[in-house]
């Protein structure tokens, strides 16, 4: 049977502030982004942020209702990446199968290292302490059979706990938790769950399966399987990188807008920046996909198939354009997103459409390649569209350089169509 680690630096970028400054530990402090430009959302927060029951996600606004007091400290995504990579390389030395996810989080197999280390929870406690001592960060740890119950348990017991989830014990551990800690149960899953009656993980492992496949396809037969333990995956071998899926960038805007002609500069800046880390990526796509957050803060979301794949800002400009067209504006919003998915390698061979000009997609590719090396030497602001200089304060934003790290979850939610 597998020993699989899951291992957690507990509020990882708030510990890491105080790891630096210990100063911050005596007051409520949070990790969040630009109050000033509104795209203020809570990343990490410290543990005396508790009692005031903020939550991560949510905006700075609404935190410092609930804790007028609170000291808002921005994201140092440098430092976050330097320690966390220092973390990770103690636990390198356990296992040459550690596997990444996420800068906080990541899954060790120890089932073959336990015969140079010695049993599994006294190695997990050994590397607690190193990280503690030699780094100055607490982790929490979960240990199980496979890499889902081993994540839940690292959730169970934080600041240096730990959790050891067995065939003998996980009706008694893991059946009574709220379905949506499972892992990939997220918002609009859970929500559909809870629908049908299914609060906990154990209601959805008794749930029958063939249901759950009506209900969701191929990814409800895979949270049923989870809840009863079954998740074959292995922990990828140290330096494996997963194949991008999608490329998307989102922003909360400066000032709510409630036309489309005022949406429409941020939507060219937003899809030049995903079109740049498509090339980045040597990929192209042809699904687009557009999430609005209404200054209600409901999100609202839909997509749409392109006749071919693409790299290119305009096109992904115009699909973004025809679904943003859809919406109504009765409500201002407050944040918009774009991402391409369903990628492949640019070059790939393709059916050619007859009805689509490729001398006319050809030049566009190189009048975007063009700007990426103009940016790329002189800087970001060296070469913009006219419209995007009509609102400077509204689109005065590098998306690119920006958006580094999300929080997990943050742009999810329940979903309402466009």
């Amino acid at each position: 049977m597998k020993t699989i680690f899951h291992i957690d630096i507990n509020h990882c970028y708030a510990q890491i502030e105080e790891m630096m400054h210990p100063e911050l530990r005596r007051v409520p402090m949070a990790v969040g982004g630009h109050e000033e430009k509104r795209q203020g959302i809570i990343l990490a927060k410290n543990d005396l942020c508790k009692k005031y029951h903020i939550l991560t996600g949510e905006s700075l606004m609404e935190a410092r209702k609930k804790c007028p007091d609170l000291l808002i400290i921005p994201p140092h995504y440098a430092d976050y990446i330097y320690y966390t990579n220092e973390v990770k390389d103690i636990y390198r030395q356990y296992s040459d199968h550690v596997e990444s996810f996420g800068l906080d989080e990541a899954w060790i197999d120890y089932t073959d290292s336990a015969r140079l280390f010695g049993k599994g929870e006294k190695t997990a406690r050994e590397i607690q302490d190193r990280v503690l001592k030699e780094i100055g960060l607490t982790v929490s740890v979960g240990i199980s059979w496979n890499k889902v119950f081993a994540k839940l348990g690292s959730d169970m017991k934080k600041s240096s706990g730990m959790t050891v989830i067995t065939k003998e014990n996980y009706h008694e551990l893991v059946w009574p938790l709220p379905v949506g800690d499972l892992l990939y149960v997220g918002p609009a899953t859970n929500y559909k769950l809870h629908e049908r009656g299914i609060l906990t993980i154990g209601e959805l492992a008794a749930y029958p399966v063939e249901y759950l496949k009506n209900l969701m396809g191929v990814s409800g037969e895979m949270i049923h399987a989870f809840a009863n333990g079954e998740d074959p995956s292995e922990v990828q071998e140290t330096g494996y990188s997963s194949a991008v899926k999608s490329v998307g960038n989102s922003m909360t805007m400066i000032h709510d807008v409630d036309s489309l002609e005022e949406l429409k500069p941020v939507c060219y800046v937003l899809c030049e920046a995903v079109a740049s880390r498509l090339r980045d990526h040597g990929m192209e796509g042809d699904v687009i996909s557009v999430s609005l957050r209404t200054a209600g803060l409901n999100w609202v979301s839909a997509q749409h198939k392109l006749s071919q794949k693409t790299c290119i800002s305009t096109e992904i400009m115009e699909a973004m354009m025809s679904i943003a067209g859809t919406y109504d504006f009765s409500s201002a919003l407050r944040a918009v997103g774009v991402s391409v998915g369903h990628l492949s390698p640019i070059g790939t061979e393709k059916q050619l459409n007859f009805f689509v000009d490729e001398k006319k997609r050809d030049r566009a590719l190189k009048m975007d390649s063009v700007m990426d090396e103009i940016r790329n030497k002189y800087g970001f602001y060296s070469v913009r569209r006219v419209c995007t200089i009509m609102d400077e304060p509204l689109t005065d934003f590098n998306v690119k350089a920006d958006h580094i790290v999300h929080p997990t979850g943050y742009f999810q939610g329940r979903k309402m169509g466009l």
